[in-house]
């Protein structure tokens, strides 16, 4: 018997959505879906289909007969060879309404519950050079285009530093300008790759486990502090040392100047000691006279402006009058508790990472907030009715849990106490949708406002507010 191809090409196809994950939507001539990596709703394409799955096909879009009025020429040079800003072919009003729709879709079709109309979807004021963290990679060997393989063109360096292939963890794309973080970024990264290969500092080849440059971090503070830390494979005193005074010198106005040593086989840092080599060890970030030290293990969200803009939200929600007791579950380095605070009676700040609970303390104390309380913890094991009992029974609960949403006994404790409102940020509008719907049968959903933080890529962060039936 004769094997079915399994791809197929499909002639003059209209792409009629955008859905998870910065697919766009098509529909083949037998009714099943097609996810598309490359097109934009109202693109008419020709669809090659690279898998076959029971409900629908995966293709890539091989001819354009007719572009979409929603196209936008991409602003960076490597989009599309790039991992990052999926979106930046489609212009921006249409990426905030498709993430709009997507968190309407996911609380209606997922969560099955009533909902109030949702506020339009806010907006970043920059749609490019807005993160304040970025982490790039080196690499001896790397990524090459299928011009420069099949060019008769001696290839003098394979060395890059910039970002990993999509789903490949041994290729970096060498990048020559990111639009996704202030100046110096670029500056910085360009000009260290350059004294790197020119002064031969080994890069590092994944592969092989050998090499001595691993990774570049820059962080850029809305104070306009600047972080650089250089991870090393090995600790080579002359090199590094070499490389260190070339960057301090070179750009006098980076204010932390750090290093780690990771031996080990991956690149995390959460398990390294990091090394002050010039300058302070911390930046601070700043919002309404709060400042925030950061380190270089500190979680902050990557967008200061539009994290602002989140918790403002957040604070307007939770419509404190100062007589409140509130946790803030999942809350990190305290940024929410601190900021909610001086509207608030106390705030009890709950997080299982330990580094970023020394963190809260460190800045409630350096902000002189004296109403907040910080717990660390495993979320499921702490938020117990004990703790409740010790604590007192909030009228106020914040949450905002990583993107896997709230473990199913942390859902049933919040309907235990039963506080009169739950102000619920999220990062997946998927595992909120899950969430709520189990809060349902106590609490109805009374505001939706959506908020992107992340232009260019199909993230979406949402703000719900729940009151009790």
């Amino acid at each position: 018997m004769a094997r079915k191809k399994r791809r197929q090409i499909f002639e003059n196809i209209e792409v009629i959505d955008a859905g998870a994950k910065g697919k766009s939507i098509a529909k083949a001539p037998d009714g099943k879906v097609i996810l598309l990596n490359n097109a934009v709703p109202g693109d008419v394409v020709d669809i090659q289909t690279t898998k076959r799955r029971k409900a629908y096909y995966e293709g890539t879009a091989v001819a354009f007969h007719k572009l979409s009025d929603k196209r936008t020429e991409p602003t960076c040079k490597h989009f599309g060879t790039c991992g990052g800003c999926k979106w930046q072919f489609m212009s921006y009003e249409h990426q905030l309404a498709y993430k709009e729709q997507e968190v309407v879709n996911n609380l209606t079709r997922l969560g099955k519950i009533e909902l109030p109309k949702t506020s339009p979807i806010l907006g970043s004021k920059e749609q490019f050079f807005y993160r304040n963290k970025m982490e790039f990679s080196f690499s001896d060997s790397r990524w090459l285009t299928l011009d420069e393989i099949q060019s008769d063109t001696e290839i003098k360096s394979r060395n890059a530093l910039g970002f990993h292939m999509p789903g490949m963890w041994d290729k970096i794309l060498d990048i020559d300008m990111c639009h996704l973080q202030e100046d110096p970024s670029n500056a910085i990264r360009n000009k260290v790759k350059a004294f790197a290969t020119e002064h031969e500092i080994p890069f590092y080849n994944a592969r092989k486990q050998e090499g001595l440059l691993r990774t570049l971090m820059i962080r850029i503070a809305s104070t306009a502090e600047i972080m650089v830390l250089i991870q090393f494979f090995y600790d080579d005193i002359e090199k590094r040392t070499l490389l260190l005074e070339y960057v301090a010198s070179e750009f006098p106005e980076i204010t932390s100047l750090q290093y780690v040593i990771n031996t080990k086989g991956n690149d995390t840092i959460y398990d390294q000691k990091v090394i002050c080599f010039k300058g302070k060890d911390y930046i601070e970030e700043e919002m309404e006279g709060l400042r925030f030290k950061i380190n270089a293990k500190s979680f902050y969200q990557t967008n200061s402006e539009q994290a602002y803009e989140l918790y403002k939200v957040t604070r307007d929600f939770a419509g404190l009058t100062g007589d409140e007791l509130v946790y803030d579950l999942y809350t990190g380095t305290g940024t929410i508790a601190q900021f909610v605070a001086r509207n608030a009676k106390k705030v009890i700040g709950v997080e299982a990472v330990p580094e970023a609970i020394e963190d809260a303390k460190d800045n409630a104390k350096r902000n002189a907030v004296d109403n907040v309380e910080f717990y660390v913890g495993d979320m499921k094991k702490v938020f117990t009715k004990g703790f409740i009992d010790q604590h007192g029974q909030p009228e106020v609960v914040i949450t905002d849990p990583p993107r896997d949403g709230m473990h199913k006994d942390v859902v049933a404790q919040l309907l235990n106490i039963s506080p009169e409102k739950i102000v619920y940020v999220s990062c997946n509008s998927a595992t909120q949708a899950r969430d709520l719907a189990l809060l349902d049968e106590n609490y109805k959903v009374t505001k939706v406002q959506p908020v992107d933080m992340f232009p260019q890529t199909y993230h979406v962060e949402n703000v719900v507010l729940l009151e009790k039936r």
